[in-house]
Parts: structure tokens; sequence; C-alpha cells
């Protein structure tokens, strides 16, 4: 049986800001494609991450604790 080619359609594009671990303003700028078009930003830092949508203006911020509960329930509906 050939083996089915797979496309790549998602790419990122990372910064890594680190000016000491601990600090304000260390973070990592991850820039998020889906077929050569961005379809965000994702600013992961100590405290939360922020997200900014394809032609989004104003990020949003989410905390940590948060993100965690959005995850769950996406990656285990049921449970």
């Amino acid at each position: 049986m050939p083996k089915k080619k797979t496309v790549k359609r998602h790419s990122v594009r990372a910064d890594l800001r680190v000016k000491e671990l601990t600090k304000a303003g260390t973070s990592l700028h991850l820039e998020i494609y889906a077929s050569k078009e961005k379809i965000g930003t994702l600013i992961i830092g100590s405290g939360s991450l922020f997200w900014f949508g394809k032609r989004r203006q104003i990020r949003k911020r989410i905390p940590w604790s948060r993100f965690a509960e959005m995850m769950d329930r996406l990656a285990y509906p049921n449970g």
C-alpha cells in the first residue's frame, strides 16, 4: 500500500525574548500560520498568555489557570 503524502498546513515562527527568566517582560512570541496565512499570535509569559486573533489589534489575556480549564474541556470533553 503506497504511503499517503501529508501536506504541511500549519507553521509557527518563534521569537524568544529573555531578559531573566523570572523578570517581567520575558516572553515567547509565536506567530501561527495556516496555509501561509497568519491566523494569530500567541505570547506566552510567566503569569499568563495573550492571544491576538487574525486581524485583531487588541490582545486577549488568559491566565494560566483559565487556559488549563479551557484545554481540559477541549482535550477531555467527556470527563
